[in-house]
Protein backbone atom coordinates (compact mmCIF):
# COMPACT_ATOMS: atom_id res chain seq x y z
CA UNK A 1 0.00 0.00 0.00
CA UNK A 2 1.41 3.32 -1.05
CA UNK A 3 2.05 5.83 1.72
CA UNK A 4 -0.55 8.23 2.23
CA UNK A 5 -0.02 12.06 0.64
CA UNK A 6 -1.14 15.04 3.34
CA UNK A 7 -4.25 16.76 2.35
CA UNK A 8 -3.58 19.23 -0.50
CA UNK A 9 -3.95 22.72 0.69
CA UNK A 10 -4.08 25.77 -1.89
CA UNK A 11 -3.86 29.38 -0.25
CA UNK A 12 -5.43 32.15 -1.61
CA UNK A 13 -6.16 35.82 -0.68
CA UNK A 14 -9.75 37.76 -0.82
CA UNK A 15 -9.31 40.42 -3.25
CA UNK A 16 -11.78 43.56 -3.77
CA UNK A 17 -13.42 41.64 -6.60
CA UNK A 18 -14.50 38.61 -4.55
CA UNK A 19 -16.68 40.86 -2.59
CA UNK A 20 -19.97 41.80 -2.69
CA UNK A 21 -21.18 45.57 -1.31
CA UNK A 22 -20.65 44.68 1.93
CA UNK A 23 -17.44 43.86 1.77
CA UNK A 24 -18.00 40.33 2.09
CA UNK A 25 -17.10 36.95 -0.01
CA UNK A 26 -19.72 36.49 -2.46
CA UNK A 27 -21.23 33.15 -2.34
CA UNK A 28 -20.25 31.67 -6.04
CA UNK A 29 -16.47 33.11 -5.21
CA UNK A 30 -15.96 29.83 -2.28
CA UNK A 31 -16.61 27.57 -6.03
CA UNK A 32 -14.25 29.68 -8.12
CA UNK A 33 -12.03 29.12 -4.98
CA UNK A 34 -12.06 25.34 -4.83
CA UNK A 35 -11.57 25.20 -8.31
CA UNK A 36 -8.22 26.81 -8.30
CA UNK A 37 -7.56 24.66 -5.64
CA UNK A 38 -8.57 21.19 -7.70
CA UNK A 39 -6.29 23.04 -10.45
CA UNK A 40 -3.16 23.18 -9.01
CA UNK A 41 -3.69 20.03 -6.72
CA UNK A 42 -3.62 18.52 -10.34
CA UNK A 43 -0.58 20.81 -10.95
CA UNK A 44 1.39 19.21 -7.78
CA UNK A 45 0.54 15.59 -9.11
CA UNK A 46 2.24 16.45 -12.85
CA UNK A 47 -0.67 17.27 -14.55
CA UNK A 48 -1.44 20.61 -16.35
CA UNK A 49 -5.10 20.96 -17.67
CA UNK A 50 -3.79 22.74 -20.69
CA UNK A 51 -1.79 19.47 -21.39
CA UNK A 52 -4.61 16.94 -20.51
CA UNK A 53 -6.89 19.14 -23.25
CA UNK A 54 -4.77 18.47 -25.52
CA UNK A 55 -4.36 14.92 -24.94
CA UNK A 56 -8.66 15.13 -25.42
CA UNK A 57 -9.18 14.84 -21.89
CA UNK A 58 -11.17 17.56 -19.73
CA UNK A 59 -12.47 17.44 -16.44
CA UNK A 60 -15.91 19.08 -15.96
CA UNK A 61 -17.98 19.52 -12.93
CA UNK A 62 -21.28 17.19 -13.06
CA UNK A 63 -22.46 18.12 -9.22
CA UNK A 64 -21.31 20.67 -6.52
CA UNK A 65 -22.53 21.35 -3.47
CA UNK A 66 -21.47 23.47 -0.83
CA UNK A 67 -22.81 24.78 2.90
CA UNK A 68 -21.67 28.40 3.75
CA UNK A 69 -20.82 28.42 7.41
CA UNK A 70 -18.95 32.17 7.81
CA UNK A 71 -17.82 34.94 6.09
CA UNK A 72 -14.19 35.80 4.44
CA UNK A 73 -13.46 39.58 3.94
CA UNK A 74 -11.45 41.66 1.84
CA UNK A 75 -7.16 40.50 2.09
CA UNK A 76 -8.74 37.37 4.07
CA UNK A 77 -5.81 34.95 3.43
CA UNK A 78 -7.65 31.17 3.28
CA UNK A 79 -6.64 27.68 2.92
CA UNK A 80 -8.48 25.95 0.46
CA UNK A 81 -8.12 21.99 1.02
CA UNK A 82 -8.66 19.12 -1.88
CA UNK A 83 -9.49 15.59 -0.93
CA UNK A 84 -10.21 12.86 -2.99
CA UNK A 85 -13.04 11.17 -1.48
CA UNK A 86 -14.32 8.66 -4.42
CA UNK A 87 -12.18 7.26 -7.27
CA UNK A 88 -14.41 5.64 -9.95
CA UNK A 89 -13.09 4.83 -13.95
CA UNK A 90 -14.51 7.78 -15.33
CA UNK A 91 -15.05 10.50 -12.28
CA UNK A 92 -13.96 11.33 -8.86
CA UNK A 93 -15.71 13.55 -5.93
CA UNK A 94 -13.94 15.58 -4.03
CA UNK A 95 -14.31 17.23 -0.65
CA UNK A 96 -13.43 20.76 0.00
CA UNK A 97 -12.98 23.17 3.00
CA UNK A 98 -12.00 26.94 2.97
CA UNK A 99 -10.79 28.06 6.10
CA UNK A 100 -9.06 31.91 7.43
CA UNK A 101 -5.67 31.25 7.62
CA UNK A 102 -5.50 33.87 10.19
CA UNK A 103 -7.66 31.86 12.82
CA UNK A 104 -8.55 28.45 11.06
CA UNK A 105 -12.47 29.05 11.05
CA UNK A 106 -14.16 27.22 8.63
CA UNK A 107 -15.45 29.18 6.07
CA UNK A 108 -17.40 27.02 3.62
CA UNK A 109 -17.24 23.45 3.09
CA UNK A 110 -18.51 20.80 0.30
CA UNK A 111 -18.04 18.47 -1.99
CA UNK A 112 -17.31 18.04 -5.89
CA UNK A 113 -18.33 15.68 -8.22
CA UNK A 114 -15.92 15.71 -11.44
CA UNK A 115 -16.40 13.45 -14.83
CA UNK A 116 -13.51 12.70 -17.27
CA UNK A 117 -14.93 13.60 -20.50
CA UNK A 118 -13.16 13.93 -24.35
CA UNK A 119 -12.76 17.05 -25.09
CA UNK A 120 -13.49 16.98 -28.66
CA UNK A 121 -16.96 15.15 -27.99
CA UNK A 122 -17.49 15.69 -24.30
CA UNK A 123 -18.09 12.38 -24.26
CA UNK A 124 -17.15 10.31 -21.01
CA UNK A 125 -13.32 9.19 -21.03
CA UNK A 126 -11.27 6.84 -18.36
CA UNK A 127 -8.83 9.05 -16.71
CA UNK A 128 -5.09 7.63 -17.86
CA UNK A 129 -4.11 4.89 -15.48
CA UNK A 130 -1.13 6.81 -14.57
CA UNK A 131 -3.44 9.97 -12.89
CA UNK A 132 -5.55 7.60 -12.02
CA UNK A 133 -3.18 5.78 -9.60
CA UNK A 134 -1.90 8.89 -8.18
CA UNK A 135 -5.05 10.20 -7.49
CA UNK A 136 -5.36 6.87 -5.69
CA UNK A 137 -3.20 7.56 -3.17
CA UNK A 138 -4.88 9.97 -1.66
CA UNK A 139 -5.71 10.18 1.84
CA UNK A 140 -9.52 10.78 1.93
CA UNK A 141 -10.00 7.76 -0.25
CA UNK A 142 -11.99 5.13 1.17
CA UNK A 143 -10.81 1.55 -0.33
CA UNK A 144 -14.72 1.55 -1.00
CA UNK A 145 -14.15 4.89 -3.51
CA UNK A 146 -12.12 2.25 -6.02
Amino acid sequence: MPAQLPTFVHRCCVYYEDTDAGGIVYYVNYLKFMERARTEHLRSLGYVQSTLAGEDLLFVVHSAQARYLAPARLDDVLEVTVEVVELKRASLRYRQQVRRLADGVLLCEGQVTVASVRADSLKPRAIPGALHSALAAEPGLSPAGE
